[in-house]
């Protein structure tokens, strides 16, 4: 069974909704890194910054407020030290390449084909 089938439309609208809100998250904590220790928040690492995120949650949750707010300090120190290199030329085109094959593409119906092939 196709698992889209089984999902309402309503359930994959809220799916998109937390997959915008966690990566949203991401963005926010990047910037708040940034701006806070002067580095731009968009040389820091996404993926770096979902590796510490998930490894200080439960600390998180378990602290009071205070230890709370240290820990946030520290995961903002942390995430300043992830950052990509720069790539002022980082872009690449979205094309694809056409490997040449040494087989010729399929034009009719495979049916019609295998019958050449049984015939020849």
């Amino acid at each position: 069974m196709d698992i889209l089938r089984c999902k309402t439309p309503s359930m994959v609208r809220k799916e998109i909704y937390v997959y915008l809100l966690g990566y949203n998250l991401l963005r926010s904590l990047m910037w708040d890194a940034g701006t806070t220790y002067g580095m731009p928040p968009n040389r820091l690492s996404l993926q770096g910054i979902r590796h510490h995120l998930l490894n200080f949650i439960p600390k998180l949750e378990a602290a009071k407020s205070q230890k709370r707010n240290r820990l946030y300090r520290t995961l903002l120190k942390i995430i300043v030290h992830k950052q990509v290199p720069d790539r002022p030329a980082g872009t690449e085109p979205r094309v694809t390449k056409r490997r040449p094959k040494a087989y010729p593409r399929l034009t009719k119906p495979r049916q019609e084909l295998r019958k050449q092939l049984q015939s020849a």
